[in-house]
């Protein structure tokens, strides 16, 4: 489905490809040669997605755009199965595995990979060519790499990178019903979505 969000229609080019039962929605720019496929689902929330060419995101992927938080997919990149690419930037070549997750202001460089269930945190950059492992968690800037279990080593670094400012633009002890207020009413304006023309 190519869907209207905010007044804004999803640009395809002509030799792109979108399949049947792909959602693109909103401020969504897809260059040619780029592949979405089954399942797949593109959202704008107040922010823009570019697709570069000849990438390909695949199935039951998510890529989100936010406020301050675009995504840019560069050329010639694979956003695997299962992937959540949520206001991040990823440069040309880079190879994003089934299930990763990138979070808002993460940076992946050129050639960089993120393996099976890798997670690049918030505003957290992996150089060219850097590879998360199967499982790991990339956090800071540069990025540092750790095991799943060396949860407070990651933590230690990731409470420094401002998590509810980035993902949520509020302070530090938002408390969690005003933050769902407010996303609550946020995304409320997908009420007023339409097919595109």
């Amino acid at each position: 489905m190519i869907i209207e969000h905010r007044g804004i229609s999803p640009t395809i080019d002509p030799g792109a490809y979108v399949a049947s039962t792909a959602t693109v929605v909103g401020d969504v720019r897809i260059s040619a040669g780029a592949r979405i496929l089954h399942g797949a689902v593109l959202t704008s929330e107040n922010g823009t997605i570019t697709i570069g060419a000849n990438t390909v995101i695949m199935e039951n992927a998510l890529v989100r755009a936010r406020a301050n938080h675009d995504v840019t997919i560069g050329d010639s990149v694979m956003v695997g199965p299962h992937a959540h690419v949520n206001g991040a930037v990823i440069d040309d070549e880079a190879f994003i595995a089934t299930g990763a997750s990138l979070f808002p202001g993460s940076h992946i460089e050129a050639g960089a990979e993120v393996r099976i269930n890798g997670v690049v945190q918030i505003n957290t950059r992996l150089r060219a060519g850097d590879v998360v492992p199967i499982g790991w968690v990339a956090v800071g800037n540069p990025a540092q790499l750790f095991s799943p279990d060396r949860h407070d080593e990651i933590w230690a670094i990731q409470s420094e990178l401002d998590f509810t400012g980035t993902v949520y633009g509020t302070a530090a002890g938002t408390s969690m019903r005003e933050i769902m207020r407010e996303q609550s009413e946020f995304y409320g304006a997908h009420r007023d979505d339409q097919p595109a023309p």
